[in-house]
């Protein structure tokens, strides 16, 4: 009800301050509205990460499931120092 209110008001903080405001539903947050620069960043980083999959997934096609598995484990174990 609020965002309904003051919909011209949230978007002008939005647009000219860069601020960020989160939508709630009976207390949980349900959606955000974020300023049109910070979106366009976020899709890019979602387009990149869309492609880097897409790249790994057809770099990694040809290897067995598991010899797959055991390479991102060992992986995220020398990421987090922790070789296994």
């Amino acid at each position: 009800m609020t965002v309904r209110q003051n919909l011209g008001e949230l978007l002008n903080e939005i647009q000219y301050r860069g601020d960020s405001v989160v939508i709630t539903k009976s207390g949980k947050p349900v959606a955000a509205l974020i300023d049109i620069a910070l979106f366009e960043r976020l899709q890019t980083l979602d387009d990149e990460y869309a492609r880097l999959r897409g790249d790994l997934a057809q770099g990694f096609s040809d290897l067995p499931e598991a010899q797959g598995q055991a390479l991102i484990e060992e992986a995220v174990a020398a990421i987090r120092g922790t070789r296994t």
